[in-house]
């Protein structure tokens, strides 16, 4: 997910604030994007592939999250009401 995405995901959940389990849900989310970018470098400064392989996967898991979200809320499972704002911005 870009900065972005992330960013209108957040503003969404300001917006909203009759869904505070989910806004806190979403900022874990965000601190774990962070500690994956910060821990990046100090990681492939280290020659640590494991470190290297973890905080890339914290990287990537907004976007997994947001995937899952998507899936479930297709099948009906779940009503996700914040998924258009975590949609790529055209431009």
């Amino acid at each position: 997910m870009t900065l972005q995405q992330l960013s209108s995901v957040k503003q969404w959940h300001l917006a909203h604030p009759l869904h505070p389990m989910e806004q806190q849900v979403w900022d874990g989310f965000l601190a774990v994007w962070v500690a994956g970018w910060t821990g990046l470098p100090a990681a492939w400064l280290m020659h640590s592939a494991g470190v290297l392989m973890l905080c890339g996967l914290l990287v990537v898991l907004p976007g997994l999250y947001v995937r899952l979200r998507k899936h479930l809320h297709r099948k009906g499972a779940l009503r996700c009401d914040w998924l258009a704002s975590a949609a790529p911005q055209r431009r």
